[in-house]
């Protein structure tokens, strides 16, 4: 037990050295701990390639995850015996790779967004006006702290977003007001909090001991703090952590139950719609793509402009020549996805070459014919 302990301890180190996010830590320390309770509690410097194709066979078929879940597992071992163990895995090159199934995003109309949005009550409610209208992700949006926010300029500063990239993304007009309104209620809790000995925050690595008082002040303070408080181990601070993500996933899933849609949207759907709906009105890829902080362009495309297009075609289960548009849109589907894996993928403001143009023209193409179809 105490070496497993050990092993697990030089994993976090590892993954803390190299600046991973808290969340891939937190995964990666899972899935090595299933491997090793899979052979029997054996360490996994006895172990080898064998065993570890053995747990990812066991993954795929007895427990049937995901061709990402599956991935993840595989990168957590990869990173184990290569970072921690020194001793990379060579011999997985005949293992198949799971291969991810061809998905297109879930897209709401403006009217299904309407409908979604007014069973959304509270801050809830103010948090979905601001996913539609900003395009972030649904963490992004909970650890803004006041200082991210500009309500003059109508910015949304996201810090370490995904990837570890900060960006800038706009604040909706309709949600200024209601933010603000917000922002004071939240200031007058702090106020209390610092008045009852309390109202301190989380800060990002080390910085608290570079500004000890930092925790403490009006723009270090979450725009979306939790109602309850706590007692930090380590400093005997009492802090409010921001709204947990789970609470606005129920009540997201509330409100879509109860606006009578038949589609399966979550919070991130919020996300496409924002930027499908721009795209719609005939805003541009490169704004599109800066505002949700896709670092290639391909993904912006695979994500957004087939649903474009897919609508525009009106393709469903009951029109007209449907089967042969989505095959079309399929094959420039599955075409964007290869260009997204190349190692020539399209890269905000680099040069086009040719055989890169005419690959990417050739699966707009396909889509394209969607709609004369």
């Amino acid at each position: 037990m105490q070496q497993k302990t050990k092993l697990l301890h030089s994993l976090r180190a590892n993954l803390r050295l190299r600046h991973f996010s808290p969340r891939t830590e937190e995964a990666y320390v899972s899935w090595v701990r299933r491997f090793v309770r899979f052979h029997g509690l054996r360490h996994p410097a006895e172990l080898g390639e064998r065993e570890v194709v053995g747990f990812l066979t066991h993954l795929s078929v007895e427990r049937r995850v995901s061709a990402s879940t599956q991935g993840q597992a595989l990168a957590a071992l990869l990173f184990l015996y290569r970072e921690v163990l020194g001793r990379p895995l060579a011999g997985l090159g005949a293992i198949p790779r799971a291969r991810a199934p061809v998905r297109l995003p879930v897209v709401l109309t403006r009217q299904e967004v309407e409908r979604v949005l007014a069973g959304l009550k509270g801050p809830a409610g103010l948090l979905g006006a601001m996913l539609y209208g900003s395009g972030m992700r649904l963490l992004e949006c909970l650890t803004l702290r006041i200082k991210d926010v500009d309500l003059e300029r109508g910015e949304l500063r996201i810090r370490r977003a995904k990837g570890a990239r900060d960006r800038v993304t706009v604040l909706a007009r309709t949600a200024r007001g209601p933010l603000g309104q917000h922002l004071e209620r939240v200031r007058q809790v702090h106020l209390r909090d610092v008045a009852e000995g309390a109202g301190w925050v989380e800060l990002p690595e080390a910085l608290g001991r570079k500004y000890p008082n930092a925790g403490r002040s009006w723009p270090w303070q979450w725009v979306f703090p939790a109602g309850r408080r706590y007692t930090d181990r380590a400093t005997g601070q009492i802090r409010r952590h921001h709204l947990h993500e789970s609470a606005v996933q129920r009540a997201m899933a509330e409100a879509v139950r109860a606006s009578g849609i038949g589609k399966r949207a979550t919070c991130h759907t919020l996300r496409h719609s924002f930027a499908t709906h721009l795209l719609e009105a005939g805003y541009d890829i490169r704004t599109v793509q800066e505002l949700l902080g896709h670092r290639d362009v391909s993904t912006t495309m695979i994500y957004v402009v087939v649903a474009v297009m897919w609508r525009r075609a009106g393709v469903g289960a009951d029109s007209e020549g449907g089967a042969s548009s989505r095959r079309h849109i399929t094959g420039g589907y599955r075409l964007l996805r290869k260009t997204r894996r190349s190692r020539w993928s399209f890269q905000i403001g680099g040069p086009l070459r040719s055989g890169r143009m005419a690959h990417f023209s050739r699966a707009l193409a396909l889509v394209s014919r969607s709609i004369s179809a």
